[in-house]
């Protein structure tokens, strides 16, 4: 299954755009994507996705397409990072949350201009599996 791009885009929006209101008015606006992000992993259904499908254009097959099995794997990341950066805000660890909130703002915004850290990792996790399940001789 795939996801046309403008839809993945859209969700990388609403990303960088949460946390970047979280950093600057309030650290629970990071609720927001976390609870989007674990609803997602939990129905496999993105709610910003399915509301964004309205405003597709053309039918959604012409669009370029993201693989969906990826999308999930970037948005695993994402929710993890994001619901330690909320745990680490609630333990007065500040900066560590700092840390995790900005490290998912920077790996959005970098998607949103076209390189896909999250893609790297899976890829690099893939072929390790891949070649630690070689037979060597």
């Amino acid at each position: 299954m795939s996801i046309p791009k403008p839809l993945v885009q859209s969700n990388q929006a609403f990303i960088v755009l949460t946390v970047i209101l979280a950093l600057v008015f309030h650290k629970a606006i990071l609720l927001l994507p976390f609870l989007v992000g674990a609803y997602t992993l939990i129905t496999k259904k993105n709610p910003v996705i399915q509301f964004n499908k309205r405003f597709l254009k053309k039918p959604a097959n012409t669009y370029i397409q993201e693989d969906r099995d990826q999308q999930l794997f970037n948005q695993w990341i994402a929710t993890i990072c994001l619901g330690l950066s909320l745990l680490l805000f609630a333990l007065g660890a500040t900066t560590a949350g700092y840390v995790f909130s900005i490290m998912v703002l920077i790996a959005s915004g970098v998607a949103l201009m076209g390189y896909c850290i999250g893609c790297t990792i899976r890829y690099r996790y893939m072929m390790w599996k891949h070649n630690k399940t070689k037979i060597q001789y």
